[in-house]
């Protein structure tokens, strides 16, 4: 903490969401994540396994302004964060986006071949976004998109730059 923040009582200045809104693109196996699911629940499974994919990829960095720190804080080993911030207990990591909403678009391909022909591979872009509803939970949601490309096998994730 700063001279100048304990000196006045106050909070020190914590980071901005707006610097935790990113976009990416990644290719998703769904073949593997429905592998084995009866054909009349492959649909629904694909859509959560998106969800669930896209939670654990968004994931924030801690209160710790240094980036220094970053890994330390991403996979942690102790009781607090490297710049002295307990961590918080709760069901989720604290590093996970819990709220992900998906394009209709997204939707529609996934259910394009019907309720048994998921794709084998759906190459996807999760972006995080600011949220500006009144009582939201979180600052920050996670959009996921589709991406129509001819053949999404062996495209590496990529960081898009914002539109």
């Amino acid at each position: 903490m700063s001279s100048k923040a304990k000196a006045s009582g106050s909070k020190p200045a914590g980071r901005s969401a707006l610097q935790d809104v990113v976009a990416r693109e990644y290719t998703i196996h769904l073949h593997k994540r429905v592998f084995g699911v009866q054909f009349k629940k492959r649909a629904p499974r694909a859509i959560k396994e998106i969800k669930a994919f896209a939670q654990k990829q968004m994931v924030r960095l801690p209160q710790c302004t240094s980036y220094a720190h970053y890994n330390c804080c991403i996979f942690p080993t102790t009781s607090q964060y490297p710049c002295g911030t307990p961590r918080q207990k709760s069901n989720m990591s604290p590093q996970q986006t819990s709220d992900v909403r998906l394009d209709p678009l997204l939707n529609k391909k996934v259910w394009e071949q019907g309720i048994k022909g998921v794709p084998y591979r759906l190459r996807v872009r999760i972006s995080r976004r600011r949220n500006d509803e009144e009582g939201a939970k979180e600052k920050l949601y996670s959009y996921v998109q589709a991406v129509n490309v001819k053949n999404p096998k062996g495209l590496q994730t990529t960081v898009v730059e914002n539109e």
